[in-house]
């Protein structure tokens, strides 16, 4: 799991905790501390340290699941800033 420290970090940083890691030490597991405000349900993320990967997953309102690869951090850390809301012409 050293491979993936950094994602780590980040992962840390955008408010994911660690679940659990397999047998193997290939997969880590981790879930976001707090809930979606629009389903009530934790996005889970799986570190592949095989593949170098991060995938988080997260159920959309349709009640469907959803998931992004991320193959490195800077473009992890991205997807977790805060978007501006649009607003609607006055």
């Amino acid at each position: 799991m050293e491979k993936l420290e950094a994602f780590q970090v980040a992962a840390r940083k955008g408010g994911f905790v660690e679940v659990e890691e397999c047998e193997d030490g290939t997969v880590l597991w981790l879930r976001k501390a707090a809930p979606d405000a629009g389903t009530s349900t934790h996005q889970r993320m799986c570190m592949d340290s095989t593949t170098n990967s991060v995938t988080v997953y997260w159920m959309n309102v349709g009640g469907k699941v959803d998931s992004k690869t991320f193959r490195d951090v800077t473009t992890l850390q991205e997807w977790f800033a805060p978007r501006p809301v649009a607003s609607v012409g006055k």
